[in-house]
């Protein structure tokens, strides 16, 4: 017993050795500094004329709550705006969607976290990988089978025969001893396959949330766009009332009525394209949160949280070697690693201990009778020879296939580098573009006011009304979908950099 003790203990001492292969370590993919550089893009030209145009839109309406005047002066001015750094969200959760601030809109993402089935299904691959975890780990320890039989058998002996029944119950354990660390290596890459697999599902989550956050701001917009048409369609119809009645004074033409009601038909077939366009954008909603398509539950105004957001000026590098995707790929390299480690091992010894303890009788009463008790003590080693080089091949593969994965993964932080650049730059240049949209909003309606009361008073025609009417139609939709388009960018801005994250620094008043 003492020698059997001892054996054992020697074993597990060899097991404790290090593995064959390569070594798993892999420093975290990082950006060598902070992505910050695409300030110089902006020339200082520009610079100078939107925080010109953002002064003289705050002086001509201070009390206006002018879209994006916030958000203008965030961007245009920098005694207006201070710099907005970024720490990493532990949770990496929901919480980003607070960065929003519409409750409808969280409890919509809530939704679909709960019912989507890309998200089953991502839960479920977890549960599988984590059960090849359980297989790879079960080579650690003994294999011991029970074993039961009773067999009626013949034997000669040279001139002798026998004839003789067997009764046989025995307890088997195989135990193959990991010297060179085949067995770890497996397992080894069992847990790195798992950890990817998690990542994938997180990458499903930061996906999810945000193709549900860009349909619901789209179908923000489509609110928004028929609000402004039913609203210039009332404009445009008290225009025909006042024309109409100039006519009926004799004060203009039919022309002028006429040219007025063809100009009632383009809002109002706009409105039903847009009706069209926004039960299109709820059923594409619904089938995200996994339900029947229905009525969307609506928050705030596009122009509410294009005011109430804040955004950052520049990327650490942490939040790069983060995202899910490049944490996927680099325990995808692990495994490749793992398994070269587990492919060299194959082609050293194999050294496995066995042995066996029972009873045997040739009849079943007297089995468990005194002295019938059998045992076996092994220890065998198998070395390969011969194999045709299957064994050198399987090496081969395994490290062709670990190359792979290191060029993945390096293909992977590239592109994360390149689409996190893409969304700050698309975050800077929105907030541009919303503060020259809501100058020009704001010109063209004290323009229309003007021409409407130059009408009114016969100082003008009705081709001004008209011009007007038709430039503030399109300057209001087209800072609509700006408005969408910069929340978008943040929204992509926040799958770039693989989740949540916090906000330091405040806005100047």
């Amino acid at each position: 017993m003492h020698i059997t003790r001892w054996t054992a203990l020697g074993a597990l001492g060899l097991m404790s050795a290090c593995a064959v292969g390569p070594s798993t370590r892999i420093t975290s993919a990082a950006v060598p500094v902070d992505i910050s550089w695409l300030d110089s893009s902006t020339s200082r030209v520009s610079r100078v004329l939107l925080d010109s145009l953002t002064q003289a839109r705050i002086i001509d309406r201070p009390s206006a709550g002018a879209i994006a005047s916030a958000t203008a002066a965030q961007s245009a001015s920098p005694e207006l705006w201070q710099p907005v750094a970024l720490t990493l969200d532990g949770a990496r959760g929901l919480a980003w969607l607070q960065v929003l601030r519409d409750t409808q809109l969280v409890a919509l993402v809530n939704d679909a976290v709960a019912n989507n089935r890309d998200l089953r299904i991502a839960q479920d691959r977890i549960r599988e990988y984590r059960a090849q975890v359980g297989v790879a780990r079960s080579g650690f320890f003994p294999q011991i089978t029970a074993n039961g039989g009773a067999s009626r058998n013949k034997a000669a002996l040279g001139p002798t025969v026998l004839h003789f029944n067997a009764v046989k119950v025995t307890g088997d354990l195989a135990w193959e001893l990991d010297f060179w660390g085949r067995i770890r290596r497996g397992a080894e890459a069992s847990r790195f396959d798992l950890r990817a697999r998690e990542e994938e599902a997180r990458a499903t989550t930061i996906l999810l949330v945000s193709d549900v956050a860009t349909a619901y701001l789209q179908l923000r917009e489509l609110d928004e766009d028929v609000r402004i048409t039913e609203e210039t369609l009332g404009s445009r119809r008290a225009t025909l009332d006042l024309a109409r009645r100039r006519y009926r004074h004799g004060v203009t033409s039919e022309l002028d009525v006429r040219l007025f009601e063809a100009e009632l038909a383009d809002p109002a077939a706009r409105l039903a394209d847009l009706a069209q366009l926004r039960a299109q954008a709820e059923t594409q909603l619904s089938q995200l949160l996994g339900r029947s398509a229905g009525s969307i539950s609506r928050g705030r105004p596009l122009e509410e949280v294009v005011q109430s957001v804040t955004v950052p000026d520049s990327i650490p590098s942490a939040f790069i070697s983060r995202r899910p995707d490049v944490l996927a790929a680099q325990r995808t390299q692990q495994a490749a690693l793992a398994r070269v480690g587990q492919a060299v091992a194959a082609r050293l010894p194999t050294i496995v201990a066995g042995a066996e303890y029972g009873v045997q009788h040739n009849e079943l009463p007297n089995l468990f009778g005194r002295d019938n008790d059998i045992y076996t003590l092994q220890v065998g080693v198998s070395i390969p020879v011969f194999d045709g080089a299957r064994l050198w091949n399987q090496e081969r593969v395994a490290r062709a296939r670990a190359d792979q994965a290191r060029g993945l993964y390096e293909q992977t932080v590239l592109t994360a580098l390149h689409e996190s650049a893409d969304a700050l730059a698309g975050v800077r240049f929105g907030r541009d573009q919303l503060a020259a949209r809501a100058t020009q909003v704001q010109a063209l309606r004290s323009a229309y006011s003007i021409a409407e009361q130059r009408y009114r008073s016969g100082v003008s025609s009705y081709l001004e009304v008209l011009d007007a009417q038709r430039q503030l139609f399109g300057a209001q939709l087209g800072l609509v979908q700006t408005e969408r388009q910069y929340l978008v960018s943040i929204v992509d801005l926040y799958r770039a950099l693989g989740g949540s994250w916090l906000t330091e620094g405040r806005r100047r008043r």
